[in-house]
């Protein structure tokens, strides 16, 4: 699964570094023109280390895929499995975790766009894909019915995977529109109306859900002082 690859990729700290020169070279280079001279160089090893680590080319830049959806959902769905939150909150969080930086990244966004031009056309990018894909939608999946069961409202399984669905759609385009830096509205208020947006979809009685960013934010700050 993509979220273990990530764990896993994480705590092989040699391996990690690897990885991350890959997302920075195929960055700066493109996809095809990601050799394993330059990400070595990247990388500050030689090009045999590499091997040591990796078969190919082909699965260290797969790999380095599945790491950036890693890095992407894997602090939001930390979030979403809080088991001392409600489940608004986490549903809040999650929603609000992956519209708020560090994932708001021109950077990642970029390379997300690169990789995706790719999952047509090699299975094992299209399975990294629809597994990530996967995670995603099976989050909002539990997490969805259980929000609404507290308000005394249940869904079918149908139902929910259409609302998840939707919830997705909201949570990826707000992505991509923060992303792209276009400097047309200060993106930071993306998670709250992301959040807001899903409220509205999902039928709440206002505040659900957004009171929970507010909670979130003083939270931040008492941290922060």
């Amino acid at each position: 699964m993509t979220r273990k690859t990530f764990q896993r990729l994480s705590e092989d700290v040699r391996r990690r570094e690897l990885i991350e020169a890959t997302l920075n070279v195929v960055a700066d280079h493109g996809l095809h023109a990601a050799s394993a001279r330059k990400i070595a160089a990247e990388a500050g090893v030689s090009a045999g280390l590499i091997r040591h680590y990796f078969a190919s080319k082909d699965e260290m830049v797969r790999e380095a895929y599945a790491y950036l959806i890693g890095m992407l959902t894997g602090q939001a769905a930390r979030d979403a499995d809080a088991p001392d939150r409600s489940a608004e909150s986490r549903l809040a969080s999650f929603i609000a975790r992956n519209l708020s930086e560090p994932n708001l990244s021109s950077f990642k966004v970029s390379l997300w766009a690169t990789f995706i031009g790719v999952v047509r056309s090699d299975p094992e990018f299209d399975r990294i894909h629809k597994e990530s894909y996967g995670e995603f939608l099976e989050i909002l999946e539990g997490l969805i019915p259980e929000v609404l069961a507290a308000h005394g409202r249940s869904v079918t399984a149908a139902e929910t995977k259409r609302l998840s669905i939707v919830v997705n759609g909201v949570i990826d385009g707000l992505w991509l529109e923060g992303s792209l830096e276009h400097g047309i509205y200060d993106p930071s208020g993306l998670a709250e109306i992301g959040v807001a947006a899903c409220e509205d979809l999902l039928h709440l009685p206002k505040g659900t859900l957004t009171r929970h960013i507010d909670l979130d934010a003083r939270a931040q700050d008492r941290a922060r002082a």
